[in-house]
This record gives C-alpha cells, structure tokens and sequence, in this order.
C-alpha cells in the first residue's frame, strides 16, 4: 500500500466518523503495528479534539508519534518524531489543534480529516514509505 492510500484511508476513517484523529492515523499502519487493534483503540480514545480539549497538539500528530515509535522500535524515535513535526507543520500549518481549527482566530488552518491525512504523510516522507 503506498502512502498515498494510507493517506486516503485514514481521510475516510476521520471523515466518516468512524474514528477520531488519532486513532485514524494508526488506522493507516494497523498492517504495521504490531498491537491488536481494540487496544490501539484504548490508546487512542484520550487524544480526540486535541489533547487537552482542543487546547494541545493535534491528535493526529500524536498518532504519528505513536506510529513513529512502532515503526522505530523506540530506537531513535525523538529524532524521527522532532521530523514529522516539521513535515506535519509544513503540511497543514500548525501543531496545536485550535490553531490548526482557528478557534481564536477564525480562520481554519486544516481540517481534521486533512490534519490525518497530513500526519501520514509526513510519517511516509520522514520513513520514506
């Protein structure tokens, strides 16, 4: 599967309702985690509307982390992580999920499904996958 349609998949995971943001992105990898998928579901459930109610990072950028960290074995994964960052604040324009939905401003940077879609990415470019 190339990381265009993991991109794609974790859209429609978010867009449909079935996940949240989060738990879309590992959605995206669940054929490279190796972790059943209710308790990747658990792990997930804390990180909806940006952690901390939409006051803190973007959950879908968490679930790239958490990608990372799998993907990594925890090896080095700081170092991965700090890139997808980047990658991921290039790609949709900030970090943090009200800046991201412009609660304070307005204006929406990204929406969620784009934000998933975004950290994907941003874990393909960073894994080259």
């Amino acid at each position: 599967m190339t990381i265009e349609e993991r991109a794609k998949k974790g859209y429609e995971y978010k867009a449909t309702g079935r996940y949240n943001c989060t738990r879309s992105v590992l959605a995206a990898f669940e054929d490279m985690i190796d972790i059943d998928p209710d308790k990747l579901t658990i792990l997930s459930a804390g990180f909806a509307a940006g952690m901390g109610n939409m006051e803190g990072t973007c959950g879908a950028l968490i679930g790239a982390v958490i990608v990372a960290g799998f993907l990594t074995e925890g090896k080095a994964t700081p170092r991965y992580s700090k890139q997808i960052v980047e990658k991921f604040q290039e790609l949709s324009g900030a970090t943090i999920c009200k800046d991201l939905k412009g609660i304070t401003t307005g204006k929406m940077l990204c929406s969620c499904p784009d934000c998933v879609s975004n950290a994907i990415l941003a874990v393909g470019r960073v894994f080259e996958i």
